[in-house]
């Protein structure tokens, strides 16, 4: 059903006025979540237009969003076996599937802004890229997406880590469930545009996801709580089939490189200030609002990162190796 999907998706993009150059040689479809109002969708397209203007309009990238195309669980195996080109991933999808990718994702580790600058091209960046290649996609890109997250809820805020008693919250992956079940919640992992369904059919007491994104995804209507938190750092990656892209001229791969570094620089400070102004987004929207203190910061992750941390050591081969090099940064 997804392929006869994105065919009709890649038909009705042709139909459109400009939607593709007349002297295109190659198409890039990328597949993605993302709603078309998240900072990161918008990103992917400026993107998209970027590839057609350096490479002349031989290349047409040709976005699909809202898992029009593949839902976020098909699209590693689609861009692997070449039904689709490219996609986008959140770092902690790969799961079980390259433990490393979580390293990120340890609760208060890796949050600050100095660091997250340095990561494009260090020792970090091109260990996790290996690993990538070597489950059979192409890296191109890193696009910083949040360091600041907000979990919320309906009836109560959370402000102490004794709020999560009992809570059905939404948890991220098995690794990072550790935080959550730790505090006392009982996390279900579900991907970005599935939470809203949950948390307005009571499968969810509380959300968890980057505060861009609770604005994005529209969180307010059914919230009235947030708290605003340092809580770890998430990235959209961009990945392609190595095949696809080998068979491109060195010009083109040269052209659709130069735009992909392009949008991964650009995705710093555009990460930054959507979050800024989310957050006055949602208060104007009327959730209610609390912004972590240092002191509560401090008494989650004392609770909260140890447990994650064992756990990736336990679950990633080269956790040392990967941690060493983000310390480095």
């Amino acid at each position: 059903m997804r392929k006869f999907a994105l065919a009709a998706a890649m038909v009705a993009a042709i139909a459109l006025p400009g939607a593709a150059f007349a002297q295109a040689k190659y198409t890039m479809r990328i597949s993605h979540q993302l709603p078309p109002s998240h900072h990161i969708a918008q990103l992917t397209q400026a993107f998209a237009d970027d590839v057609k203007k350096r490479t002349n309009g031989e290349v047409d990238v040709q976005v699909f969003g809202a898992s029009k195309a593949f839902k976020p669980s098909e699209n590693y195996p689609a861009v692997a076996k070449g039904d689709i080109e490219g996609a986008l991933a959140v770092n902690f999808e790969w799961g079980n599937t390259i433990p490393e990718m979580s390293v990120t994702s340890i609760p208060f580790f890796f949050t600050d802004l100095a660091k997250i600058k340095k990561f494009p091209g260090s020792e970090a960046n091109k260990l996790l890229d290996a690993k990538l290649e070597a489950k059979g996609v192409h890296n191109l890109a890193w696009f910083f997406t949040t360091r600041v997250s907000i979990f919320s809820s309906q009836k109560k805020p959370i402000i102490t880590t004794a709020d999560f008693q009992g809570l059905k919250i939404r948890g991220l992956n098995k690794l990072v469930d550790n935080a959550l079940t730790a505090v006392g919640a009982a996390p279900s992992a579900l991907p970005g545009d599935e939470v809203y369904n949950g948390l307005q059919t009571g499968l969810l007491d509380a959300g968890l996801t980057d505060i861009s994104a609770a604005y994005s995804r529209k969180y307010y209507e059914i919230q009235k709580y947030g708290t605003v938190t340092p809580f770890f750092t998430v990235y959209f990656h961009l990945y392609i089939n190595p095949k696809w892209w080998a068979s491109l001229p060195q010009k083109d791969r040269d052209a659709i490189s130069a735009a992909a570094k392009q949008a991964e620089a650009d995705s710093i400070p555009l990460t930054e200030k959507t979050a800024a102004d989310a957050v006055d987004q949602l208060k104007a929207k009327g959730m209610l609002l609390h912004m972590q203190t240092p002191e509560e910061t401090k008494e989650w992750a004392s609770k909260m990162q140890a447990p994650v941390l064992d756990a990736f050591k336990k679950a990633a081969p080269d956790a040392d190796k990967i941690i060493d090099a983000i310390n480095k940064l």
